[in-house]
C-alpha cells in the first residue's frame, strides 16, 4: 500500500496525489491518503517515517513556519523535533510518500515516482 501524508491546501501535495492516483491505478496498488493536520501523527509514526526517510529530522521540518523559529528547532535533536511535529502538525514537511518501508519527501512531486523504481526495479 502507498501512503501519502497530505495537506490538501498545498499545491505540491495535490500534484503528488494526482501522480500517486495514476501510479496506484496502473500498478493496482492501494493508496491511503492521510491528512496529517486532521489526523496528527503519533511520535511512533513519526519515528518510523524518519527512519524510512533516512534519518534527517531537519528535512522533515518546515523551517519557513513561524512555529519553527519560535520553538528554536534549527539543530534540534530528533526527539525534540518530532515532539514539535506531534504538537504542531503543520511543521511536518509535505508531501511525504511511504511505500514498502521506504519514504520520500515529494518536492518536486516527481520524486515520489523514484520511490517505486527503487522498490520495483
Amino acid at each position: 500500500m502507498i501512503q501519502l501524508y497530505h495537506n490538501p491546501r498545498c499545491s505540491k501535495s495535490r500534484e503528488t496525489l494526482a501522480l500517486l492516483e495514476q501510479t496506484a491505478s496502473e500498478q493496482q496498488l492501494r493508496l491511503e491518503v492521510i491528512d496529517y493536520q486532521k489526523t496528527p501523527l503519533t511520535l511512533e509514526q513519526l519515528q518510523t517515517l524518519l527512519t524510512q526517510l533516512g534519518g534527517d529530522v531537519q528535512a522533515m521540518l518546515r523551517s519557513n513556519e513561524e512555529e519553527y523559529s519560535a520553538a528554536s528547532l534549527a539543530g534540534a535533536d530528533s526527539l525534540r523535533a518530532l515532539q514539535a511535529i506531534v504538537t504542531t502538525p503543520k511543521l511536518l514537511q509535505r508531501p511525504i510518500v511511504s511505500y514498502q518501508g521506504q519514504a520520500v519527501i515529494a518536492r518536486p512531486p516527481e520524486l515520489a515516482l523514484g520511490l517505486f523504481q527503487k522498490v520495483n526495479p
